[in-house]
């Protein structure tokens, strides 16, 4: 795989080229999967989204949007991280549903009552919120999580696709994960929070 490749094939699916993806993510697809492990990392072994589930619905996903925008190879995994994200939070959000007497939902995966414990819902569930908070309160902050929580990236990498140093992603990273723990205990606590 070059990384000309990749940029083409990027570049084609920008320009709404469906069978783009097609292509690019059998070249990515074993950094996608190690992406997908560290999406998984504290959760329990046994669920039935496995790794290899979780790429296929971020892969799905991707797929059914319209307009996929990445200009380059870190924008992508950003791009596949978030995904990835947000399908672990609507399987955190089905799960509290049903902790919580919400009825019977249809979820994408069959039998994926025990992807996550009540406690794991809950946390991840508390992350995605702050992470919104966060977007709103810091941008560039909240960019820097994407890529580097949710992407992977180095602390290079990141200020590559961000046209900064990395000193300033640094800066960013530190206050950004001090913020996100006051937010996530405030709401797993019900305690008082702190403002960016």
């Amino acid at each position: 795989m070059t990384t000309t490749t990749v940029t083409d094939l990027l570049h084609r699916l920008r320009n709404g080229d469906d069978e783009a993806l097609e292509h690019l993510m059998p070249l990515l697809y074993e950094e996608l999967h190690a992406l997908a492990q560290r999406q998984r990392r504290d959760e329990r072994t046994d669920h039935t989204l496995n790794t290899t589930a979780l790429v296929n619905e971020a892969y799905l996903k991707l797929a059914q949007q319209r307009e996929v925008r990445a200009e380059d190879r870190a924008q992508f995994f950003a791009l596949a991280a978030t995904t990835m994200r947000h399908l672990l939070v609507d399987y955190a959000r089905a799960r509290r549903s049903l902790k919580r007497g919400g009825g019977e939902r249809p979820v994408p995966l069959d039998k994926v009552l025990p992807f996550l414990s009540d406690q794991q819902a809950d946390e991840v569930l508390a992350l995605d919120e702050a992470l919104t908070r966060l977007e709103a309160a810091n941008p560039r902050g909240s960019q820097v999580v994407q890529y580097r929580f949710f992407g992977g990236l180095t602390l290079e990498e990141t200020g590559e696709a961000m046209g900064l140093s990395a000193k300033t992603v640094q800066r960013a990273w530190t206050a950004a994960q001090a913020w996100l723990r006051k937010e996530v205990a405030r709401e797993l606590n019900g305690s008082e929070g702190g403002h960016f």
